[in-house]
């Protein structure tokens, strides 16, 4: 469905908000910037800030949108024939070889990670995002296996596949705040993976299966 005009101004207004926010907290700090303040850069008031944004967090972590059902969309994604942990590695491996922006492989995401870690509420908000992202993919799991709801497994490999991805955005995140170059990052986490994958154990490796037919 085409998007009418009002949602598409919505969006583009939405969109400004966020960028001019995010330019004041990675050269003022999240935690001294004001939503008054976003809002005079923007050209807006206040209200409309918290129309689109309720919480100021919600304004720093304005694509978390995309982060939250990532490995759930993986895992539902999969090849037939293709386990739930070989979805994610393969695609978090075309992620990492790509030197993708979506997995922190960029210019100028050490300014984004120090303001994280300059921050408590963004350090919580960010612990609540990656809590959401391992129940999106418990549910996943369940929903793809079948599982009855006492069934501990789903929980059990979602925690595993979840300490994959985890390990993976910790560490580039790491990286990138210390001022590596993405590339030399890429191919150290590339290794990362397989030596990660290698302590996955065939339970894990062989779960939630997508039958060839």
């Amino acid at each position: 469905m085409a998007e009418g005009l009002r949602e598409r101004k919505k969006r583009e207004t939405r969109q400004r908000i966020s960028d001019i926010a995010t330019g004041l907290f990675l050269e003022h700090g999240f935690v001294t910037v004001t939503i008054a303040e976003v809002a005079e850069a923007a050209d807006v008031s206040v209200n409309t800030v918290y129309n689109y944004f309720p919480a100021k967090e919600d304004l720093f972590f304005d694509r978390s949108a995309g982060i939250v059902d990532r490995l759930a969309r993986w895992v539902r994604g999969r090849d037939r024939g293709e386990s739930a942990v070989a979805a994610v590695l393969r695609e978090l491996r075309a992620e990492v070889e790509a030197v993708s922006p979506r997995v922190g492989l960029m210019e100028g995401y050490g300014r984004f990670m120090k303001a994280i870690h300059e921050a408590p509420a963004l350090r919580s908000r960010l612990w609540s995002i990656q809590q959401e992202v391992q129940d999106n993919l418990e549910a996943a799991l369940r929903e793809e296996t079948g599982a009855v709801p006492d069934d501990p497994l789903p929980t059990l490999i979602a925690g595993q596949i979840n300490w994959v991805h985890q390990t993976v955005m910790a560490v580039i995140g790491r990286e990138m705040l210390d001022g590596r170059n993405p590339g030399e990052v890429s191919r150290e986490v590339l290794l990362l993976l397989d030596g990660m994958e290698g302590l996955l154990s065939e339970k894990v490796l062989n779960y939630a299966v997508r039958p060839f037919e």
